[in-house]
């Protein structure tokens, strides 16, 4: 199978289990949405929806919005990340709307990323979501995601994860997919605690796939002779070391033979760890 039958094959199953795909911040103009994803930058779209409401309230337009000092607008959106930074953005990003384009968000790319807390990732969900132009936004969820199941091959960067994407799914599907991917990632291939027992993509995924390869738990370890048991060494231990296994990720390591063969004396489970993708 190759890599664009597989990301059709995973974007049919997503379709069937999100029948609805859609950005969850809530706007009511160009405007608004460029200023919920500006706030929802490293911040759940919940908490943005909680503040925003009161923020348009005073603020409707750019040209309001431009009349506000940075330490007003905090006041409105004190309760997520970075309050200080994207009321300083947002304060002037309006002042650049209303003298540099009359109080209208630009429809190009180009633009955007010059306003103030406009990067890449912002630009494509407001080209896409605002004016139906074919982009792709890979934020954290997106990145994660392509990279666990597969759809790009173990891409370090969100510009290499865009580019790969691009190669393997339809222009007319991507702002769909940048959707999909991110609602799969927010709720089922979530980044600590990954859903596989209710995921639609198992026999897919290249990051399950791994997992299935990790060794059985073991029974009858006695955690009191040490916190980790090594199976390479027939010993146990409580201080190990670390060692770096040949895909990049820190292993648990046993400290005399170097030995990764490690389990937690405690479970029995393996403390072996599978590559993950995630990105602040």
């Amino acid at each position: 199978m190759t890599r664009t039958e597989k990301t059709a094959r995973v974007l049919d199953r997503l379709r069937e289990a999100i029948p609805a795909p859609e950005t969850e911040l809530q706007f009511r103009s160009e405007f608004e949405l460029l200023v919920a994803v500006i706030l929802s930058a490293q911040c759940t779209d919940k908490r943005v929806n909680l503040v925003t409401p009161a923020l348009f309230e005073a603020y409707p337009d750019a040209a309001a919005m431009a009349e506000a000092e940075a330490d007003e607008i905090f006041e409105y959106i004190r309760s997520v990340s970075y309050p200080n930074n994207k009321a300083k953005a947002l304060a002037k990003t309006a002042r650049m709307l209303r003298d540099e384009y009359g109080g209208e968000v630009p429809r190009e790319h180009k633009e955007l990323t010059t306003l103030a807390g406009v990067g890449r990732k912002t630009a494509n969900v407001v080209v896409a979501v605002a004016f139906g132009e074919a982009a792709i936004a890979v934020d954290t969820h997106v990145f994660r995601v392509a990279n666990r199941i597969g759809l790009v091959k173990d891409q370090p960067t969100p510009l290499a994860v865009e580019k790969g994407l691009r190669r393997v799914i339809p222009r007319e599907d991507w702002g769909e997919a940048h959707h999909l991917l991110i609602l799969h990632g927010r709720y089922t291939c979530e980044a600590r605690a990954p859903k596989c027992e209710r995921c639609p993509l198992t026999d897919l995924c290249d990051y399950y796939a791994a997992l299935q390869k990790l060794p059985d738990p073991l029974s009858g370890l006695d955690p009191k002779r040490g916190r980790y048991y090594s199976k390479t060494a027939g010993r146990y231990f409580d201080e190990p070391a670390t060692k770096t296994d040949r895909y990049g990720t820190e292993q648990i390591a046993d400290p005399w033979t170097g030995s990764m063969n490690v389990f937690d004396a405690r479970t029995g489970r393996t403390t072996r760890k599978v590559k993950d993708y995630r990105i602040g």
